[in-house]
């Protein structure tokens, strides 16, 4: 199943930004905690930002400050926006979903309880 759709992915010179939008068709999407990951190549997927039901709102250390995570409730979307970008952003960006539960504090930017996945898009800074 493809239930989360990622787009705007591109290369980009350090410094610059983008905005990632996903859409999803996921019944009751407002309930959901919604993510942010990324995959670098040659390391493990990590949590970038998360956005809870409740309008909580994290963000992993490396990107606070630079990059914003939104909603849309009523047009289902999630979105990231990013700014001052560096070569070490690069890799491969997914949307998620999961529970509302695991946007707690204590699942951190972990990706456990995440159920729904885009199938990516990426995301190329040179120096």
């Amino acid at each position: 199943q493809l239930e989360m759709v990622e787009s705007g992915g591109g290369s980009v010179q350090a410094g610059g930004s983008l905005r990632l939008s996903c859409t999803s068709s996921i019944h009751e999407f407002r309930r959901y905690c919604m993510a942010w990951f990324r995959q670098a190549p040659g390391k493990q997927r990590e949590g970038v930002a998360r956005f809870s039901a409740s309008s909580t709102i994290t963000y992993a250390g490396p990107v606070e400050g630079r990059f914003t995570i939104s909603r849309d409730i009523v047009k289902n979307f999630l979105y990231l926006d990013m700014k001052s970008l560096k070569p070490e952003d690069t890799g491969l960006y997914y949307c998620a979903a999961a529970p509302n539960s695991f946007c707690s504090t204590f699942y951190g930017q972990s990706d456990r309880g995440f159920e729904y996945w885009g199938q990516g898009t990426q995301v190329s800074v040179s120096s």
